[in-house]
């Protein structure tokens, strides 16, 4: 038995201490044994928990999941320090130095950002320091930089917005979107499928709302509908 201190208030540290104590050879087998692959998927789900908290706007719901996604965190961490690799300081200087490196509005003199006024300059440049901390140097670069593990229709609206903002916004007017719904309907290509949702993701960008939560509402539509 390993004794570890009861509180009524626990903090970072102590949560640090119990997950090494817990993947300790005195502690949990199955700890000891998770690697980074094994426990992927239990971190997308926890994720998905955290939305549904905030979906619901549920603070109880929200408050256990955000510990859960934390716990996720600090695993992984307590993972690579066994190997030798980074730790949990180390998760947390990066992320420091990329919210000082990201906000030069605020920790910075530089004047080619202290007249930052509004969100949609601050997003600007966040992407454009992004693209040169990250040595993104085209188009390409930026497209290729979005994550493969996005659902696929979330990746493609941010596809969209990426080619939108560097020029080349993609054709989604009624009509194209008509012509591609023909296309597939005569077809019916995968392809062309593939196309047509591209298009819609696009077409929701343009409008500037999100595809992803509209077809979120629409599922929850249906379900209600047949109550």
């Amino acid at each position: 038995m390993i004794e570890f201190e009861r509180k009524d208030k626990y903090d970072f540290n102590d949560l640090r201490k119990l997950m090494k104590l817990l993947r300790s050879p005195e502690g949990c087998p199955w700890d000891r044994e998770q690697t980074h692959k094994s426990i992927r998927n239990d971190f997308i789900e926890e994720t998905y928990e955290v939305i549904e908290g905030i979906d619901k706007n549920d603070p109880v719901i929200l408050r256990e999941e955000l510990g859960d996604v934390l716990l996720q965190v600090v695993f992984h961490s307590d993972i690579c320090e066994s190997e030798n690799g980074f730790d949990i300081e180390d998760v947390i200087t990066d992320l420091c130095n990329k919210l000082l490196i990201r906000h030069p509005h605020v920790f910075s003199a530089d004047p080619r950002y202290t007249g930052v006024s509004d969100s949609d300059q601050v997003l600007d440049n966040w992407n454009a320091i992004k693209m040169q901390t990250k040595g993104q140097s085209s188009l390409y670069d930026e497209l290729e930089s979005v994550s493969k593990a996005l659902p696929s229709l979330y990746r493609a609206e941010k596809l969209a917005k990426k080619l939108r903002k560097n020029g080349k916004p993609q054709n989604c007017e009624p009509e194209t979107l008509n012509d591609l719904l023909n296309e597939y309907a005569s077809d019916k290509d995968p392809e062309a499928f593939g196309r047509l949702l591209f298009a819609l993701c696009a077409s929701a960008d343009k409008e500037k709302f999100n595809a992803e939560e509209a077809l979120y509402k629409e599922n929850e539509r249906k379900i209600n509908e047949n109550r």
